[in-house]
């Protein structure tokens, strides 16, 4: 935030609108909430029933239990599933998310994408191009199952980018998806950097913050969290800011983990990275979305699927709108 040399006198003043002489505007963010709280969406993993994937019980092409989970979802207050995807790269997740939408209009449920970028230098952006003009032609479509289903802000689709390589060249990807119709909002992960202006907005990801990870788990992502929001109020306001929240982590039962946690806290911090982004954004604004992250990511244990979690005898939240402080309105 700007003004470090305002005097404590007139802090109550500053954290509303700047100090008194600064050339700096206030903030007013472009994309709001459509009402008093952002809505919850929540990051949604399909590959369960794949044998390089751990067994939880259940397969993502089980029609019924998707149904249930969508039921569930509903309970704690939370609107849509963002299904991570990844092209014709993994045929058995595309099955799983044309069911997933397909069950989510059925349900009076939404569903968005979060398209999972290759890794892979070589043809990067040529393959990016060609799994998100299948993604339109396949589940945009009008005439696709379920697409009424699909989440949008203003009419506008929303996909979410989750990054590997950062080889992709987003110029000429945008120029392509900016003649579908409607324009979808692309969303990507951390701060702006490089092709910042290809996108619509960003979100953060389950992140220790800068001091890195503890075996107690007890960085929760508070400094990581601080600097996206300040980030984004005080240089990207034109963006959509979707909000970050997430229980715990724990990627021990993954292939992949590196054995790095984040503590539940008894349900704290949930609460935090809940709550975290009203210290950047003055009363009376509030951003559109809030990403749970993750419904059902079991091999980095950060799921909820389970329950919200809580310590002692303690009864778990009914909603995860009960995780909410108020938001302040204006003076």
């Amino acid at each position: 935030m700007i003004g470090r040399g305002c005097a404590a006198a007139l802090l109550g003043i500053w954290l509303l609108h700047g100090c008194l002489g600064s050339s700096t505007p206030p903030v007013h963010l472009k994309y709001q909430a459509k009402g008093k709280s952002p809505e919850i969406l929540a990051v949604y993993e399909a590959w369960f029933g794949e044998p390089n994937h751990i067994a939880v019980g259940y397969s993502s092409h089980d029609t019924g239990k998707i149904k249930d989970q969508i039921d569930a979802a509903k309970k704690l207050g939370i609107s849509a599933f963002v299904v991570d995807w990844y092209g014709d790269r993994d045929t058995y997740v595309d099955l799983s998310y044309g069911l997933v939408q397909a069950q989510a209009a059925k349900h009076h449920f939404h569903v968005a994408m979060m398209y999972d970028e290759t890794s892979q230098e070589d043809g990067a952006t040529d393959e990016a191009i060609a799994d998100l003009t299948m993604f339109h032609d396949t589940y945009l479509s009008p005439k696709s199952p379920g697409h009424d289903a699909y989440l949008t802000y203003d009419g506008h689709p929303l996909i979410f980018i989750f990054p590997h390589g950062h080889y992709t060249d987003w110029d000429k990807v945008r120029s392509v998806v900016n003649q579908w119709n409607p324009t979808p909002l692309l969303i990507q992960e951390n701060s702006p950097r490089q092709y910042a202006a290809d996108f619509d907005g960003f979100y953060p990801w389950i992140n220790s913050g800068p001091k890195g990870w503890t075996p107690d788990g007890s960085h929760w992502g508070e400094l990581y969290l601080d600097d996206f929001y300040q980030t984004m109020a005080d240089h990207f306001p034109d963006k959509m800011i979707v909000g970050g929240a997430w229980a715990q982590f724990d990627d021990s039962k993954a292939s992949w983990g590196l054995n790095r946690h984040i503590s539940a806290r008894c349900g704290q911090t949930l609460h935090d990275t809940f709550n975290l982004w009203k210290k950047f954004i003055p009363a009376g604004q509030v951003i559109p979305y809030m990403l749970v992250e993750t419904w059902n990511d079991y091999e980095e244990g950060s799921a909820i699927e389970p329950g919200l979690p809580t310590c002692g005898g303690e009864s778990p939240p009914a909603s995860l709108k009960d995780e909410e402080s108020p938001v302040a309105t204006p003076q």
